[in-house]
């Protein structure tokens, strides 16, 4: 059964078949919907009328005139009646009136006439029992979306979950926005829907800042935009409620098919258990950072292509399509409380989208670049923030998983340094092999072979010398720039450099050894174990 009566559909009822039934005028309109039924013979009939009655008369209260006639069939419509429906049995006419039709067609009035008498209470009868047929329907399919989006709150599903719902339930695209027009849920993807959210910010402000509405006033259903402005996608919004105050809003992209009341309505009540979901600004946060953090997981493990990633992650609000792509990986071992989630509000207040999460002593992001160039600006910011980390090259989708692990080896150098800084994947040179082998026990064997005693000489002693060694391959051998970057005499160096080479066993002199040792310290550095994030 349809989800409204329309007159057209009336007409099919059982007690029209019996007799004829002619459409007079207004066949264009004859979709419109059927609320009531009445009954009238007197002129001002459309005193009664509250809009959408199918009004059955046998024409005595139409006057004898075609003026009376036309004034008549004009009142009715100002009236917003749905369709006249008049006997033609002879009680008053015979034939329709000439001046009736004109008027109705002029005025888009649907105009029926029966060529024999029906009981007008038996019409009222079946329509109002489909009507109350239809209201039961409507309101047991009402309890069940309100049941559907209970369900998934007491299944501790979020406002993506809702959204997804949504998109089912009206078979139009979604979208959730918060306040500031940032888009954080996308369901029920299509093409065209597809086009609007890649330019999201131009259809948010658009056309919806021009159409402010009272929050009481229900679901906001903008009308086409002036030439002036842009072509915006029609859409329906309805605002997300916090505490008393707008979270967001929902948008309900229906592509310019009006939604029926009853999507209105699914709406409305999505747009509360979104609210629901969001018991506060600190939780929702969290609950974004898991879902993101998840879809990471699932990358990492294999469990998606790179190209999977990229839509995934548009179904939480980051759109990555079409763009160059870059992996960050941070050190979180240091992290103040309140540096809580820097990566993320750093990207995020640069603009670019990105799908961050944490993974234990690293928060890794995939983010989306406007151009390659970006990269250099993604590195520039977070060196600025004093974050330590690694990026990855600029690559495709597809090659996301490689990115990750380029990424987290320049992070594993950079956290081995003294200071901040961010390495890049390509700067690492021969460390690259390091960070390979530090995965295994290979690295922990040879550091273990060539700087054991050293190690164990700088456990007891008050002055350690490993730090004398490092100063001293990292000028290059050259004693007098060693000298100077330890500020101290040279003969001091010399003396730890022949203390060095005794618990070594080494001759520090030869080129060979410096380079064997200045891998053992790289290592070293490397297999440091980080400082836990402090919970």
């Amino acid at each position: 059964m349809a989800q409204v009566l329309t007159v057209r559909t009336a007409l099919e009822l059982e007690v029209f078949t019996r007799t004829a039934v002619r459409v007079y005028a207004g066949e264009r309109n004859l979709d419109r919907p059927v609320r009531w039924v009445h009954t009238g013979e007197i002129p001002d009939i459309h005193r009664f009328l509250t809009g959408q009655e199918m009004l059955l008369t046998a024409g005595l209260g139409m006057g004898a005139t075609q003026f009376e006639q036309r004034a008549f069939i004009r009142r009715l419509a100002d009236a917003h009646a749905a369709v006249l429906v008049i006997e033609l049995a002879g009680r008053m006419f015979d034939s329709m009136p000439e001046a009736v039709i004109e008027e109705a067609e002029a005025v888009g009035l649907p105009l029926v006439g029966l060529a024999d008498e029906i009981p007008f209470v038996e019409t009222s009868a079946q329509v109002h029992e489909v009507l109350v047929g239809m209201r039961v329907k409507q309101l047991i399919a009402e309890e069940a979306t309100s049941q559907a989006f209970m369900d998934l709150l007491l299944a501790d599903e979020d406002y993506v979950g809702v959204v997804r719902e949504l998109a089912r339930r009206t078979g139009h695209p979604v979208v959730l926005e918060d306040v500031a027009h940032q888009m954080l849920a996308y369901g029920g993807a299509t093409p065209e829907a597809d086009g609007v959210v890649d330019e999201w910010s131009a259809h948010s402000r658009a056309i919806h800042e021009r159409h402010h509405s009272l929050l009481a006033q229900g679901p906001e259903v903008p009308t086409a935009p002036a030439a002036s402005f842009r072509e915006v996608a029609p859409c329906a919004r309805q605002p997300v409620v916090l505490r008393g105050e707008s979270w967001g809003w929902l948008h309900l992209l229906h592509g310019g098919k009006q939604p029926s009341p009853p999507e209105l309505r699914t709406l409305e009540r999505a747009a509360a258990a979104v609210a629901i979901s969001l018991l506060s600004e600190r939780e929702s946060g969290a609950r974004a950072s898991q879902r993101q953090t998840a879809l990471l997981n699932r990358l990492l493990l294999g469990d998606v292509t790179g190209e999977r990633f990229v839509t995934l992650g548009l179904a939480l609000g980051q759109d990555l399509r079409g763009r160059d792509l870059i992996v960050v990986t941070a050190w979180a071992g240091d992290e103040e409380p309140d540096k809580d989630h820097l990566l993320a509000r750093l990207l995020q207040e640069a603009g670019w989208p990105a799908v961050v999460g944490d993974t234990g002593d690293f928060d890794v992001a995939v983010v989306g670049l406007p151009t390659r160039a970006d990269a250099g600006h993604v590195r520039a910011l977070l060196t600025d923030h004093g974050v330590r980390g690694g990026l990855s090259r600029v690559v495709e989708p597809a090659v996301l998983p490689l990115a990750v692990r380029q990424s987290r080896s320049a992070a594993s150098v950079a956290a081995a340094a003294s200071t901040a800084e961010v390495r890049h994947f390509d700067d690492l040179g021969a460390l690259r092999l390091l960070v390979a082998l530090s995965e295994g026990p290979e690295l922990r064997r040879y550091v273990e072979d060539e700087l054991g005693p050293l190690l164990e000489h700088d456990a007891l002693a008050k002055n350690p010398l490993l730090p004398t060694l490092r100063t001293f391959l990292d000028s290059g051998g050259n004693k007098a720039r060693a000298a100077e970057e330890l500020f101290i005499q040279r003969r001091t160096l010399y003396h730890r450099l022949d203390k060095l080479s005794e618990i070594l066993g080494l001759d520090l002199t030869q080129v060979s050894n410096q380079q064997r040792l200045q891998l053992a310290v790289r290592g070293h550095d490397l297999l440091r174990k980080p400082t836990l994030r402090r919970t």
